[in-house]
């Protein structure tokens, strides 16, 4: 912990990939599974998982910033592995993403602090902030059994079409609360979204670092587990 707990906070916002979902274990597992099924015994087989979380974040600006439907940019990233890859792209990209989206599915899982840690926050008005597309994340949250227990699900697609790190996300989310932003907490692991972002707007933020590698942005709390949120709650 970096600094000091945030007072005031009546609501709190969890970020979803990374915070509460192992995204990356998920996706990873995902892709290399449905890439080796295509490519056995490719040279750069140990690059795939790398490659295909690199092409996430340009493909999914792309989407948020209106310039591609979310099924195009998925398209999109696929070709770009495929290509970057020297392999042939598939002829129905849409079946392709298909088959690697129900391989990421079925990999989804909480992190092992979730539950409990959510468990303990009963007073707080709780809410979802992700830039997920919509229908995916309300089923990542149905499928690792916090459906009910974390508030609405808020993405880009139901405040407006903003996504974080815009400011009108996080106001349009503390409002979805039914609370102003400097009273609700935003817990990320993400420093630009999650933490530097909603500042501008009042809100406070925790950095969630799961690795415990990286130094915290200057005075903002930072907690490697969300087993320590309640503490810093006080």
């Amino acid at each position: 912990m970096t600094a000091p707990a945030p007072a005031g906070v009546k609501g709190i916002l969890f970020d979803l990939d990374g915070t509460l979902l192992d995204h990356r274990t998920a996706a990873d597992t995902g892709i290399v599974s449905w890439f080796e099924d295509r490519s056995p015994g490719h040279p750069r087989l140990a690059e795939v998982a790398g490659l295909w979380a690199e092409l996430e974040g340009p493909y999914l600006a792309m989407w948020q910033a209106g310039r591609c439907s979310v099924q195009e940019q998925r398209r999109l990233r696929l070709a770009a592995l495929c290509t970057e890859l020297a392999v042939p792209v598939p002829d129905d990209l849409d079946a392709a993403y298909a088959d690697f989206a129900g391989r990421y599915r079925r990999n989804w899982a909480a992190f092992p602090d979730v539950a409990q840690a959510v468990a303990g926050l009963g007073v707080f008005a709780l809410g979802v902030l992700t830039n997920g597309a919509q229908r995916m994340q309300e089923d990542k949250v149905r499928a690792i059994g916090l459906d009910g227990l974390v508030g609405p699900v808020l993405t880009g697609e139901v405040l407006g079409g903003c996504f974080k790190p815009a400011p009108a996300s996080y106001t349009a989310a503390a409002a979805a609360l039914g609370l102003e932003p400097r009273q609700v907490l935003l817990v990320g692991d993400d420093v630009t979204n999650d933490v530097t972002g909603p500042t501008v707007t009042g809100m406070r933020s925790v950095w969630l670092d799961r690795h415990g590698t990286e130094p915290a942005p200057a005075g903002f709390p930072r907690i490697t587990s969300l087993a320590e949120l309640a503490a810093l709650l006080g």
